[in-house]
This record gives structure tokens, sequence and C-alpha cells, in this order.
């Protein structure tokens, strides 16, 4: 089974834990902050390996969770930061954010790699905190969580030639006869439901991978038939080896069937109507495919005088060397999609950027109502709770010295709030008092 779209969950692993201890040595006076810091979540990472040619694995397991790291220690020792989860891939898959459709990243090489999902990191132990006005602090923070989300993989097929045409123009046998794979032939439409590929050896030096690829039918640009599910792959191939049937047998003409197929490409993606391409006359072997192929030449001389047609027959052979050989030269004087991609982007480059300042808003809070409650939501600050040890009576009271300093206190007296009214920040609900250090009476909801 050929599997080229999949959607994976994937998390980064949790910071470890920061520690708080002090030193206990006999003959070390007044001892002293000891406890570590956690050590870093590992991070979720796609690398490519070639020898995989589908996503058939994440069909099956569409989790992926990377280890946390350890807790700090005594002595001063830091945790271990985590190992990161390699998760392999095969070139050709884009990387996607499944809630927002952000483009994580495009892998085309092999050994290339993306963090998908970061790891969290580690919180910081007691002796972070030591300063000249807190020479025993007993504070320490938690870990942060590592990053989560649901990811879409899509997986263009990577070959160097591609085979479009009709169903039943011949596509799957031509593949058959110059290369070792074996595609299912039949004579109805539609055999080809997913791509096949094979390397076709021309001598020991010269060699290239082609890719039968589902037929087309009208409207496919727009998701008619197979539609997108084939559209996809002929993006990556270098040529375009467009397959016509010359014989008419299925009381089509050849040119109408031309014309057809480029217009579905070039509506699907513009950039396809310049890709290089070669048209294989085939079934050349029939009695009516000569008169056709000189109306056809004659058609396409009108409207693309550029392009080469190379008349063929999969079954008696005829033809099928030159065309694999113009097909090498040809590919010998088009770079590699990765440099057609590159260039591209340089261009853009070039085009100019314009850089913006932006300002780090990270703790920047709204307050709101919930009934009777006051809701503050800051992403910074909720960041900053999770990260709180808040059975510690000196980290309570860091806390809210950074919330007083964010004028937090202010704004909730401007919204009205009183005295033992309750304030919500993220999973937690306090009570507010006005005035003294010691404010806020934590409790998870």
């Amino acid at each position: 089974m050929f599997v080229d779209k999949a959607k994976v969950f994937v998390k980064g692993g949790n910071g470890g834990d920061g520690l708080v201890a002090f030193r206990r040595e006999l003959y070390v006076p007044e001892g002293g902050p000891a406890g570590g810091d956690g050590g870093n979540g590992g991070n979720v990472v796609f690398r490519v390996d070639e020898g995989l040619r589908t996503l058939m694995d994440f069909r099956y397991q569409k989790h992926f969770k990377a280890t946390r790291g350890e807790k700090g220690r005594n002595k001063s020792q830091h945790g271990a930061n985590a190992e990161h989860m390699i998760v392999r891939v095969p070139p050709g898959t884009i990387v996607t954010d499944d809630d927002t459709g952000e483009l994580i990243a495009d892998l085309t090489r092999h050994g290339q790699e993306v963090v998908v999902a970061k790891g969290g990191r580690g919180g910081r132990g007691n002796i972070r905190f030591k300063s000249s006005v807190n020479t025993a602090p007993a504070i320490a923070e938690n870990g942060e969580e590592g990053q989560e989300r649901w990811v879409t993989l899509e997986l263009k097929v990577m070959a160097d030639v591609g085979l479009v045409g009709f169903p039943s123009v011949g596509k799957s046998t031509l593949l058959s006869v110059v290369s070792a794979a074996q595609p299912k032939i039949g004579a109805y439409h539609f055999t080809t439901i997913t791509p096949n590929l094979g390397v076709v050896d021309l001598d020991e030096e010269r060699s290239f991978v082609m890719a039968d690829l589902p037929g087309l039918i009208e409207g496919a640009h727009t998701g008619v038939g197979l539609g997108h599910e084939f559209l996809r792959h002929v993006e990556r191939t270098r040529i375009i080896l467009h397959v016509v049937d010359m014989s008419g047998m299925e009381g089509r003409d050849p040119f109408d069937d031309w014309v057809k197929i480029n217009d579905e490409l070039r509506l699907y993606n513009a950039k396809l109507a310049d890709r290089p391409q070669i048209v294989a006359a085939n079934k050349m072997d029939m009695p009516e495919s000569e008169d056709n192929l000189a109306a056809f030449r004659d058609k396409v001389a009108e409207v693309r005088p550029d392009i080469e047609i190379m008349p063929i027959s999969s079954l008696t052979k005829q033809g099928i060397r030159e065309m694999l050989y113009r097909v090498a030269e040809l590919l010998d004087s088009l770079p590699d999609i990765d440099d057609q991609e590159a260039s591209e982007q340089a261009a853009k480059a070039e085009e100019g950027v314009v850089f913006r300042y932006e300002a780090n808003d990270d703790m920047a809070f709204e307050i709101s109502r919930d009934n009777e409650v006051y809701v503050i939501e800051s992403e910074g600050i909720e960041r900053l709770m999770r990260r709180t040890q808040f059975n510690s009576y000196e980290a309570v009271m860091r806390f809210g010295r950074i919330l007083r300093g964010l004028g937090i206190d202010d704004a909730l007296r401007k919204r009205g709030a009183k005295n033992g009214d309750t304030i919500r920040i993220g999973k937690f609900e306090f009570d507010f008092f006005e005035g003294g250090q010691d404010d806020y009476l934590f409790e998870e909801e």
C-alpha cells in the first residue's frame, strides 16, 4: 500500500525540575545553596531517509513523544539533557502545522533534519537565585513543558522523470519495459491508483528515476477523480514525459488529450507549464498511428513548437532506446530540484526584504471578567506560573513581586477588584487582597 498523506501528534519532552538543596559538609561554614538545574527535554526531529518511499510507518504509529530531562541534583549537579527523538521520513515529505496550515519544512535531501516539536527548558535550581541579599534561597523552578501539536505529512514523490497522461495510454507498460518495476497493468481505466517508481539504467554511469503517476481526467485540478492525489507528485519531477495514445483506440483525439492534460497541470501549478516536456507518442505499432502522429505534429507545432515528439511502442520497444537517451541528455542539462528551489528563493530575496522590529510583548496581559472572577490572560505569565513551585513560600513571594512589578495589582484595582475577589490565571485561582506582601493565596482549580 502506498501512503502519501498522514496526520501525527508530536510532543517535545518536558524539562526537568530544578532542585532546592543546601551544602551540609562538616567543614563548610554556613553551607549555601547546592540545588542543580534540570535537564532540557528532548526535541522531536524529522530526518530524511532515502531508503523510505512511503509514509506507511505513520499509518500505525501516530504519536511521537520525546523523553523529559532529568531533575536537578544536590551538590550543584545539573540533570542530564534528554536524547532527541529521531523520526525517519522519506525524501519529498512536506510538513505543515495541522491547526494553522503553516509550512514547517520541505524535506528533500538525504539526512536533512527539522525540529517539529522543541523540548522544554530545564528549571533552574536554587544555586541560580543566590544573591547578596538572599544567600540561602529556597527557590527552584519547574521545567518547561515541551511543545506539542498535530502536524500533517504530505509526500511528493521524488523522481527525475514523471509519466503523465490519460488512463490506459500505456504509462505502466512503458515503466515495466524500461525498468525492473512491476506495476499492475490492465486494459481498463484507472489501473494505476498509486505512483510506481522504477530506476532506468542506461549504462554503468547513467541512470535516473522514473515515476508512473496515476492517470488524469479533465477537472483534476479541482479534485475530480484522483485529482490532487496525483498532481502533488508531478511538482517534484524534473522532466515531464507526456505519454499520448496515437492509435485513437479509446475514441479520443491525441491532440485533445495532450491539451487537456497540459491545462490540468497549468491550472494546478502555473510553474508546471514551464517544466521541460517530451511527448512519447505511444502505440505506434497500431494501424492508424502514423496518420494520427502526422496530424498531431502539425497541431502541436502551431501551439508549442519547442515540444519534442518521439514515436515509440511499449509493446514492440520501437523508439524506446532513443527516447531514454534523449531524456538522459536533457536531465544532464537541468539543475536538481533542490537547486531550482534554492534559485527561486534567492530571486525572492533579491526583490527586497523589509525587516520590522517587533516589541517583545511576551509578558503583556489582558484582564477580563467571567461572572464574578477576574481572568488574567498572558502567555508569558502563564508560563511563569507553570515554572513556579508553589509549595515553596519564597517562590510564591517571588511570583507575587513579579506580578506587582508588571502592574497587575494596579490594573485589577482599576477594573474594580476588591479584597477577597477571585483572580484566575491559567488553571490557578487565588484571592486578591490589597496592601501587604502576603497578598496571594494560590490554589489549583
